[in-house]
């Protein structure tokens, strides 16, 4: 049985990882342990394919690991599922036919040398082309994913989840002491440190930009305060936990809403800076949870040419699937373009078939994923 203590420990480290991502793989044992499971990963699945990657993995020898990569992760439970619910808990009867499950090669000739009967996987995040999960398998010995180790999964992934989103937007490993501020002035979402008081101590640029406009975000005599009393009080409450540490901000620190005057949205992420690792990487700043604030739209995305060499795209395609989301439908891009409407949809057609989508809301979500952390200089 867990100990607060460790409860604590693994909360922490979790965290951490969100600043070192070496760091992954001994936090995947150590949930393991807590959810009663024997081997963990956290996975990305390709939208326009079967194919499944493990980025970070504990318990798995390095040769069932290799046929995974090379053969079974295309035949396995999250490559044939549709599950696709961000943080719910899933194990293998709900994603397929237990019996089917059995009977294909993925259990008979990976899973169940390695004595594996079950696994529980929650989606952490989705873009329109990747699908993130944490994964953790069951052993013969352990039986069947059970409610415990629902109610224990269901825990931890919150906190798994927000780790992943906080290390999207900045990699701090790559940050060494002297360009740490350089590394958070470049990006684009709005960066805020704040101690437990609720004072701010740090703002990149981004962030500057957010308060000098006092819109849905300001400071009053150097303190955040935020334009909505129920979201500011709800902010007070998860920087105050910030100050005790990963445990105290608990899940309730994931995402918290900003509205603009002009009815834009915006989120907010809470990264406590209190424990671990953490606090010595923020300890010249006094500071105890860091505050990244991003509209709730799409961003800029990257090079336009990254995306055309994904998919293959001629110039003249890549230029049609840019303006169905700049523009808006078919008959607006043949208007600003002085083209057809046919000839629009051909080009069209074949950007459904190169990217795998069907729907030009599916593109919109595409270029999405194409977005970056680092501000853009115009």
């Amino acid at each position: 049985m867990f100990q607060p203590q460790n409860l604590n420990a693994l909360v922490t480290s979790i965290y951490d990882a969100a600043l070192d991502s070496a760091l992954w793989s001994d936090v995947l044992a150590r949930i393991g342990e807590f959810v009663d499971g024997q081997a963990g990963g956290l996975l990305a699945k390709k939208s326009n394919n079967k194919c499944v990657q493990a980025y970070f993995h504990t318990g798995l020898d390095p040769d069932y690991l290799r046929l995974y990569s090379e053969t079974y992760s295309k035949v396995g439970p999250v490559a044939m599922s549709l599950f696709d619910e961000v943080e719910q808990i899933a194990s293998v009867p709900q994603l397929m036919p237990y019996e089917a499950f059995c009977r294909g090669s993925f259990y008979r000739e990976w899973a169940q040398p390695q004595g594996w009967v079950d696994v529980a996987m929650a989606v952490l995040e989705k873009s329109a082309n990747c699908c993130a999960y944490l994964s953790v398998s069951r052993s013969a010995a352990s039986g069947m994913v059970d409610e415990e180790m629902r109610r224990r999964m269901a825990f931890v992934v919150p906190h798994v989840r927000r780790a992943i989103l906080i290390g999207k937007a900045i990699d701090f490993k790559q940050a060494e002491a002297a360009t740490f501020a350089e590394v958070l002035d470049g990006l684009s979402c709005g960066l805020l440190l704040i101690d437990c008081c609720g004072r701010i101590v740090h703002a990149n640029p981004a962030g500057n930009e957010i308060l000098a406009n006092a819109d849905f975000l300001r400071s009053a005599a150097g303190r955040l305060i935020a334009d909505d009393g129920h979201v500011d009080q709800a902010l007070r409450d998860t920087v105050a936990a910030a100050g005790g540490g990963d445990a105290g901000i608990g899940a309730k620190g994931t995402a918290l809403p900003l509205v603009a005057h002009d009815g834009g949205r915006y989120v907010a992420h809470v990264l406590p800076l209190t424990s671990g690792a953490r606090s010595r990487a923020w300890a010249a700043y006094a500071a105890a949870a860091a505050l990244f604030v991003r509209k709730a739209a799409m961003e800029r995305p990257s090079p336009p040419e990254v995306i055309g060499k994904t998919y293959n795209l001629t110039p003249t395609e890549l230029r049609v699937l840019l303006a169905i989301v700049e523009i808006g439908g078919v008959p607006e891009v043949a208007a600003a373009f002085g083209v057809a409407e046919t000839t629009v949809k051909t080009h069209l057609a074949r950007l459904f078939e190169k990217t795998g989508t069907g729907r030009q809301a599916d593109l919109v979500k595409l270029v999405a994923g194409f977005s970056t952390p680092i501000a853009i200089p115009a």
